[in-house]
């Protein structure tokens, strides 16, 4: 690699764009954009080759969600499932902070969990506000929540949709190897976290009548349109579940999804669209062409063969490293960039250490990217979503504060992994 100047500068050009996405300075789409126009007019990769390096599964799948998604919330069947959790709860804080977390992770699981945040936090602030308590620790459990629920599926996290699109794993495998894991650590973070806030989340015996007169149907808008989305959402789930099995990439299910649905409701294709969040599909395109440019000159494969010479390729050692380096980078940096830089980093790992099944170090990356993006305020998405609709409304998080109770919850979830891994997958 040394002497190769296009190699230097598709580095260079990689990590100053990585630098300028922590900072927030300006939006990650933009940078990933000129950072991926520059691998393109710096002769590092051509048109042609820069469109090839964009995972089109990837983006369509994210299209598609989205859309269902966009179309679905109209008919006020996730306001539904909150208020009903919560008057299930008998005006409990606590009893509700558990339900509309389990709530948030089953969402998240079977949507994306930045959609799950968006559609359950302002609900959680009518909730507060009727007890007349302080919302940011039932928020703060459902970022949690969201998280360790988009780990289980394939759908749940753009981390795992960027594994499965690029490895061929399904719906089904996602299931089967980390839903397991996934719910021993929804249980036992549930638990610290009732431990932690306690004492915060006490009101008055007269407060929690304020939730128990509250009528869960009152938040259903449409029926109609309730009606068709559960139909099409149940579909879509269906189509995940079998996708593999009938040859068919999540793409195309979601794709097909998202325009049955469309169909059924007669819904303006424009105004469905502004569903889309197009900076995060441009974000995605131009990252890509990133990773694509450090393909191209060989940097991915030479940190490879280095990454190789630390582990001496054995299973054990290289899956505990792209596991615990995953979460502590991850609570620190988006996940997603990073992620898309491991991908063909595990790729030529396997392939120069003639490792066979490469299935365990998929999942230790997709459960160290996924869990440790709770250890900070800036680690995922979803983070970063809850804490601006929180400053909107008056309540601030500190980065210190928020990551004195996360990191070592993250934590206590990467060593749950660290002895599932272990046992079941590594040895």
């Amino acid at each position: 690699m040394e002497g190769n100047s296009q190699a230097i500068l598709a580095t260079a050009v990689f990590l100053v764009a990585y630098a300028i996405i922590i900072s927030e300075k300006i939006h990650r789409a933009v940078v990933a954009l000129l950072g991926a126009m520059v691998v393109v007019v710096a002769g590092i990769l051509s048109q042609e080759k820069a469109v090839e390096a964009i995972d089109f599964n990837t983006i369509g799948l994210l299209v598609g969600m989205m859309i269902i998604v966009g179309i679905a919330r109209n008919s006020g069947v996730f306001e539904y499932l909150a208020v009903k959790a919560a008057k299930q709860s008998k005006g409990e804080p606590l009893a509700i902070m558990v339900a509309l977390s389990v709530i948030t992770a089953i969402l998240s699981a079977l949507l994306d969990n930045v959609t799950t945040v968006l559609l359950i936090v302002p609900v959680t602030f009518s909730i507060a506000r009727s007890l007349e308590i302080n919302p940011m620790p039932i928020l703060f459990a459902e970022v949690m929540a969201s998280n360790i629920g988009g780990t289980a599926t394939l759908i749940g996290d753009p981390p795992n949709i960027m594994i499965g699109s690029a490895t061929g794993l399904g719906f089904m495998d996602f299931v089967i190897n980390l839903t397991p894991v996934v719910i021993v650590i929804m249980v036992v973070t549930v638990l610290l976290l009732k431990m932690i806030f306690r004492k915060q989340l006490v009101v008055r015996q007269e407060l929690k009548q304020n939730i128990m007169n509250l009528d869960p149907r009152d938040e259903i808008k449409d029926p109609v349109l309730l009606k068709k989305s559960l139909i099409v959402i149940a579909l879509t789930i269906g189509g995940f579940l079998l996708h593999q099995y009938v040859h068919l990439e999540s793409a195309t299910i979601a794709l097909a999804g998202a325009a049955l649905l469309l169909l059924l409701t007669r819904e303006d294709p424009e105004h469905a669209l502004t569903a889309v969040e197009w900076p995060v599909i441009f974000f995605f395109a131009g990252l890509f062409i990133l990773v694509g440019g450090l393909e191209e000159v060989g940097v991915i494969e030479w940190i490879a063969k280095k990454s190789l010479e630390l582990t001496g390729g054995a299973m054990l050692p290289t899956g505990m490293l792209i596991l615990w380096l995953s979460a502590i980078a991850s609570a620190f940096v988006d996940n997603i960039p990073f992620v898309a830089t491991m991908i063909p980093l595990i790729q030529d790992m396997g392939r120069l250490g003639g490792i066979t099944d490469l299935n365990p170090l998929w999942w230790s990356l997709s459960l160290g990217a996924c869990l440790g993006g709770n250890g900070t305020i800036i680690g995922a998405s979803a983070n970063v979503v809850v804490v601006g609709m929180a400053e909107k409304r008056g309540y601030k998080w500190t980065f210190l504060g928020f990551m004195k109770v996360a990191f070592p919850l993250m934590i206590v979830s990467i060593i749950i992994s660290t002895v599932y891994l272990y046992f079941f997958y590594l040895t």
